[in-house]
């Protein structure tokens, strides 16, 4: 029997990938629980004992001083014994599960559509193992099928029950890691992924460097024809993707970053990293971008706050405010610069808010207030 037991845990070893003491532990503790059951009928208050030897399998079970033989055991002994390696073997599955891949947060996993469900999409990832997209972790972009093959992000890993592996198809990071997978440059380390900026279903922007001036960034990661960079769109359900060359020269990242709109002027304000960006008023909607896409994303990209003005526009702001007595150009330009662009602005400004402004104490706002204010109903009543 020490042989034929030995074979046993050596195989669920092999199969289960289960460490042979936690199966020995597991084997020791359904015995004590069964010799506890026998000993409530014949001596309750003894003390149980169990030896295994782990080499050749020999089992002994005491109870008090004395030995008790296998068959004694029974049918319920038995049960128990088996019920506890079960569970032993089921917690040894998931601990297992759950290292394996909470060692692979924010790696990039392929996996099968399993099942649809109200909370989300179910992956078959390897074998007995599943993963699940929840619905705020989907592309909007993503209409996944049964049996579908897709590439995921596996976001968190969660202990419970079991592991509970959330996948992602939304975040920043699935976007570095397709890349990853598909520029061989980005993988041997010649070409860095300096910043991604995303927003899930519209548009990508992914700031790259090459460590290696013989080797184009963009040209690497967009491939021949475009072929590296259609897979990654493809793999995207179509999610728009601006490859920017990354450069040290902050001026040159924001230009590159708001690509394709020309830029005329850029103003650095390095203590609060703000730029102030000016450009002609045919390119104000391009630099924008719909909704303030190209912008927002441009900022995540850099991480300094972009604002985009048109020249023209910001000229006649600052002219309309130097209208007003108290005020002459320059000090028209601070306040366009602070956010106050029109007449209505500054009537209805707070007078400690514009006290703080370079050139303007207590006294000078309130005066620039009331002028403005009589300008408002001025004009108001000439309308």
């Amino acid at each position: 029997m020490n042989k034929e037991f030995l074979s046993v845990l050596e195989q669920l070893e092999r199969e289960k990938g289960i460490d042979k003491s936690l199966l020995f532990d597991a084997v020791k503790q359904a015995l004590t629980i069964s010799a506890k059951k026998i000993a409530k009928l014949t001596n309750p208050n003894a003390e149980i004992k169990v030896d295994i030897d782990y080499e050749k399998g020999d089992i002994h079970v005491y109870i008090g001083e004395e030995e008790v033989v296998s068959q004694e055991f029974g049918r319920i002994a038995a049960q128990t014994a088996r019920q506890v390696i079960i569970q032993k073997i089921r917690e040894a599955e998931k601990e297992n599960i759950y290292n394996e891949f909470k060692g692979k947060e924010g790696d990039i996993i392929s996996g099968v559509v399993y099942r649809i469900e109200k909370q989300g999409v179910i992956l078959d990832l390897v074998g007995k193992v599943e993963g699940i997209i929840p619905n705020h972790l989907l592309s909007p972009l993503d209409r996944l099928k049964m049996g579908e093959r897709v590439k995921s992000l596996v976001y968190e890993v969660r202990k419970g029950k079991g592991a509970q592996i959330l996948l992602s198809r939304k975040h920043e990071g699935l976007v570095k890691k397709l890349f990853e997978l598909e520029v061989p440059e980005i993988y041997e380390g010649i070409v860095e992924i300096k910043s991604i900026a995303r927003e899930a279903g519209e548009r990508t922007k992914i700031a790259v460097f090459s460590k290696d001036d013989k080797v184009d960034c963009v040209g690497a990661c967009v491939g021949i024809r475009g072929a590296r960079v259609k897979n990654i769109i493809e793999e995207l359900r179509g999610e728009k993707i601006d490859i920017v060359r990354w450069s040290e020269d902050i001026r040159e990242f924001i230009r590159a970053s708001l690509s394709p709109a020309v830029i005329s002027k850029i103003e650095l304000d390095r203590e609060n990293k703000r730029a102030k960006v000016m450009v002609s008023n045919d390119q104000l909607s391009l630099a924008i971008g719909r909704k303030g896409q190209n912008v927002r994303l441009a900022s995540k990209l850099v991480g300094w706050e972009i604002d985009v003005r048109s020249k023209e526009i910001l000229e006649e702001e600052i002219k309309n405010l130097a209208q007003i007595k108290s005020v002459g150009k320059k000090l028209a330009s601070i306040l366009v610069d602070a956010g106050y662009r029109d007449i209505s602005s500054l009537a209805h400004a707070q007078e400690s808010e514009l006290a703080k402004l370079k050139g303007i104490g207590d006294k000078k706002a309130i005066k620039i207030i009331e002028e403005a204010k009589k300008m408002l109903e001025s004009n108001n009543e000439n309308t």
